[in-house]
């Protein structure tokens, strides 16, 4: 694979980068950041609640600080690597995290897993924000497609792996399952340490050459913040519902785990590979109606075949709906990278605001509701409803 000969900076060593060992360093941060951080968290809540080291409520609102950390890693991520360079930043965001889950193996009281989930929420939102914009300019044009999607498989393979590794590492205790977490994210992070290109190749920004479709715009930051609204249910409580809610027990809540880390994992290339043939509009309103038909299910109909269709289709498009957006946003502001990333970021707020809000309104109505999991999903199939038809409306001209 390539090698990109990258700009000196003051204080750094003029070193080539290789593509692949980049691409690895961007996989292992959304793995670690989002993949283990947040998601391995899900098969964790039933364990947590059968240990009795949280009632069911509480562990719900302790998954839901590390989506509020999100937000402040999201908002944050870009003014940190500012001033310590996005290479520093990166690393210290993946130490973080791997510290985080090692943390959490001292059952030490609900205050101190609240800090300690924020600051993975936190690392993670940072690592999402920084890590592919650090490693796509300085992989050659032809490789960025297939670099892009490595990146975001990350997340699903983190997925997998918490499905498959957890089940075995809770057999000798959920100390021994937060260490064995803690422990392969400071491997993976040892693992990305050399591949953070330096400096900057980015293209300069040129100015805008047409006035943005800020109606479209608008209607797109809303429709991706109720996506995020819409994926909670399955992102907090899809284990819990199965294992609890279903009496069906951890293994067979992990395995569908596993499921959704599968569709997670194929997501962003299936996604690509459609809006390339029939545009990222297109494909974004067809996935909406498929996410809606996914979270909607398990409140219909909890037969194997109903529950594997939900959890494969709601995993893929919480990844696969990335690429989408940001394809979108390059077919409503096209030639104009300065205003694309502007749009990106904003985009990203508004999912990581909509997800934390989410997350705790969700925690607090199935603490109030007497752990009824029904209503969770119905409510999500209702955000992406909306969604869909913000999407809509937003049309004006055929075959936009």
């Amino acid at each position: 694979m390539n090698t990109i000969p990258l700009p000196a900076r003051p204080g750094d060593h003029a070193r080539p980068v290789r593509a692949w060992h980049a691409a690895l360093a961007g996989f292992s941060a959304s793995l670690v950041g989002i993949g283990l951080a947040r998601f391995a968290y899900t098969p964790l809540l039933p364990a947590l609640v059968s240990a009795h080291w949280f009632s069911p409520a509480l562990a719900a609102y302790l998954g839901a600080a590390n989506l509020a950390g999100y937000l402040a890693g999201a908002l944050l991520g870009r003014p940190i690597a500012a001033r310590l360079s996005p290479a520093t930043t990166l690393r210290s965001m993946m130490l973080l995290t791997g510290l985080s889950l090692l943390a959490c193996a001292w059952p030490a009281g609900a205050p101190w897993f609240f800090v300690w989930r924020f600051l993975s929420g936190l690392a993670g939102g940072a690592l999402m924000v920084l890590a592919a914009p650090t490693v796509l300019p300085h992989v050659p044009a032809q490789r960025r497609g297939m670099v892009g999607g490595i990146v975001f498989m990350g997340i699903g393979l983190g997925i997998v792996a918490s499905g498959t590794l957890l089940p075995m590492l809770l057999q000798l205790g959920l100390r021994a399952a937060w260490l064995g977490l803690g422990v392969l994210a400071l491997l993976l992070t040892a693992l990305a340490w050399g591949g953070w290109p330096h400096g900057s190749s980015a293209a300069p920004a040129t100015a805008t050459m047409a006035r943005a479709p800020n109606r479209r715009l608008r209607a797109l930051y809303a429709s991706y913040a109720l996506n995020a609204v819409g994926w909670v249910p399955h992102m907090l409580f899809l284990v819990d519902f199965i294992a609890r809610g279903l009496g069906l027990g951890l293994r067979t809540g992990a395995a569908y785990w596993v499921v959704f880390g599968i569709g997670a994992s194929v997501g962003p290339i299936a996604a690509g590979h459609v809006a390339d043939r029939i545009g990222f509009g297109r494909t974004l309103r067809l996935a909406l109606v498929l996410q809606a038909a996914g979270v909607v299910l398990p409140a219909l109909a909890t037969t194997t075949a109903a529950l594997v269709a939900s959890s494969l289709i709601v995993g893929a498009f919480v990844t696969g709906a990335v690429p989408l957006v940001l394809g979108r946003l390059h077919e409503l502001l096209p030639g104009q990278p300065q205003r694309q990333g502007q749009a990106w970021r904003t985009a990203t707020a508004a999912f990581a605001v909509c997800q934390a809000l989410a997350a705790w309104g969700f925690s607090f109505l199935f603490g109030r509701n007497g752990g009824d999991y029904g209503p969770l999903f119905l409510i999500g199939t209702g955000a992406i409803g909306l969604s869909l038809a913000i999407d809509v409306m937003s049309i004006r001209k055929r075959g936009q």
